[in-house]
């Protein structure tokens, strides 16, 4: 079944036209059909994956600033952090691609590449363990203090293997790039005892510089007589980073020239940081031009906000149509997975599957955490429900490095979020219970187009229990999966009859398929932590079934988008 639905996928791809014309009684259920939906996101911080290559690690750099191996001073016994470089690079992520295909993943969301500085920064406050909003001594090993948005930081080619090369060898793999990118702000640029070099300054691809807010606070700043200052805000934004002036058009043509750069050279989508730090006028011209050249280039932006009604604007057409990361979904996530005996239902309110306040909800990048929240602190068992949920529910799943292993579950930035993840164990995660059963619901929904791009309609969200369906119907692939999902203890029985569809429903995880007569009922047992899908391969045609579908089509996004 699944492999004939992949075949399906494949020959709707090469003749659309005609599906669409040999169908046209047929009615069209379907969450999205952006390209990119297919793809689950395997998030890395690249300096932190794997030294693939030593001899690019820039040991000796900074001098008395050294950028390379800076432990976060006050670990307690045991733990430990890191704010200096550790040796990550692109030779890193390609040789364990994989690792990362074999999974289950499609497309790799790797950190900023662009250069960034050579010293570790002097100003702020000091970096301890467990602070927040700290940067002094840190390095850029993130990649997020960009100095020169066409030029790729040392720290992350090797030979024969720059950028180009880099992402024509992942899709060789079968792997897209995600590359993340800043237009907001720089580096760090204010409060350092003496001005140190690159720090507040931004360099042209040809480099020269364009931009150097001279180690002044930005009310210091005097765009009026120094040419240097225009790329600025005479304001701060956040701690001490140079804050991009949006209303400058040499600002959009800067970074518009830069990322049109690395999309030429094969990124094939973008992650775009703190994107709410820029209005939306500056972002639908922005990704105007970039899809001008690379239509249906797929973006989604990180606005750090649990209020989906302050964050949807960024996804409406009138505004760029740029998808989101799903941070309000991300927080019920977080409540229930990280709590045994937690409700199902506290998902509900965060899915928006009709007017809700996104363009479309099937487009948002789910997850659970990332670099810049505390791990999920959850247990085996919490990770491997937390998988199959974002696998199986509405939305593009991208899991940060190091979950399939409960890697430093529960840590923040400074508390060893960001640590070293290292070939060893890679090598070894096999072991882990997580990495088994994500592999396991991550493969499937690769194989499922109805878990890639299908309506969602929930039946029953109640304590340990969630089901729903998931259908796509478009051309020549028609599909209803039935999902039922467990995070007891014990196993749990199901009964689905409501818009259950007659036929033979095939349990695609192994086991028995069921037939289900007219009005009649699916009974079946999950065991705990587990998860089962059923399909059937056919036009939806129940009434009531359809009914419900077709009034998810008609108000899939928001009601005046």
């Amino acid at each position: 079944m699944i492999k004939r639905m992949t075949l399906l996928v494949g020959a709707l791809t090469l003749a659309c036209g005609y599906a669409q014309a040999a169908t046209t009684a047929t009615p069209e259920f379907v969450g999205t059909d952006a390209p990119f939906a297919s793809n689950a996101i395997y998030f890395v911080m690249t300096d932190r994956f794997v030294n693939g290559d030593p001899s690019n690690d820039q040991r000796d750099q900074g001098g008395a600033h050294r950028t390379f191996d800076i432990p976060v001073p006050g670990a307690p016994k045991g733990e430990s952090a890191n704010i200096g470089y550790l040796g990550g690079d692109f030779k890193g992520v390609l040789d364990n691609a994989g690792y990362i295909r074999g999974m289950g993943f499609g497309a790799v969301w790797i950190t900023p590449i662009v250069d960034n500085p050579n010293e570790a920064f002097t100003g702020g406050d000091p970096v301890s363990w467990g602070s927040k909003f700290t940067d002094r001594g840190k390095t850029g090993f993130h990649g997020y203090w960009g100095v020169n948005f066409y030029q790729l930081d040392e720290h992350l080619p090797s030979k024969d293997l720059d950028f180009t090369q880099f992402t024509a060898k992942m899709r060789a793999h079968g792997l897209r790039t995600v590359l993340d990118i800043v237009a907001n702000h720089g580096s760090p640029a204010f409060t350092m005892p003496k001005a140190q070099p690159m720090f507040g300054q931004i360099y042209d691809k040809h480099g020269k510089l364009i931009a150097d807010e001279q180690n002044l606070r930005p009310d210091q700043l005097d765009p009026v007589r120094n040419p240097l200052h225009r790329f600025y805000h005479a304001y701060d934004d956040l701690v001490q980073l140079s804050n991009n002036d949006d209303q400058n058009p040499a600002v959009l043509d800067y970074f518009t020239g830069a990322y049109m750069q690395w999309a030429d050279q094969g990124a094939d989508a973008f992650r775009i940081d703190t994107i709410s730090h820029m209005p939306t006028a500056f972002w639908k011209q922005f990704a105007a031009r970039i899809r001008a050249k690379h239509p249906g280039f797929f973006m989604f932006g990180e606005a750090f906000d649990y209020s989906p009604d302050n964050i949807g604007q960024y996804t409406w057409p009138q505004n760029g149509g740029i998808s989101l990361l799903d941070f309000p979904l991300r927080g019920r996530i977080a409540d229930v997975f990280e709590h045994p005996g937690s409700d199902y239902a506290k998902l509900l309110d965060r899915l928006y599957l009709t007017n809700g306040p996104y363009a479309n909800p099937y487009e948002l990048v789910t997850f659970y955490d990332n670099h810049d929240m505390a791990r999920l602190n959850a247990s085996d068992n919490g990770f491997i429900d937390a998988n199959n949920w974002l696998f199986t529910a509405r939305g593009i799943p991208a899991i940060y490095y190091g979950s399939e292993t409960g890697f430093e579950r529960g840590k923040a930035e400074h508390q060893g979020n960001r640590n070293y993840y290292g070939q060893q164990r890679i090598d070894a995660a096999s072991k882990s219970p997580i990495y088994r059963q994500l592999k396991r619901i991550a493969l499937l929904r690769e194989n499922t187009p109805a878990l890639q791009r299908g309506l969602m309609l929930p039946i029953h969200f109640a304590g340990n229990q969630a089901a729903f369906y998931r259908v796509y119907q478009k051309g020549d692939v028609h599909q209803i999966a039935l999902v039922l999902l467990n995070k007891g203890d014990a196993a749990a029985q199901f009964d689905v009859s409501d818009y259950l569809q007659a036929g033979r429903w095939q349990l695609v995880l192994g086991g028995t398929a069921i037939d289900v007569a007219e009005g009649g009922h699916l009974r079946t047992s999950v065991s705990a932590h587990d998860v089962q899908v059923y399909l059937l391969d056919a036009v939806a045609k129940r009434a009531d079934l359809v009914a419900e579908l077709t009034r998810l089509m008609e108000e899939r996004g928001h009601p005046e988008r």
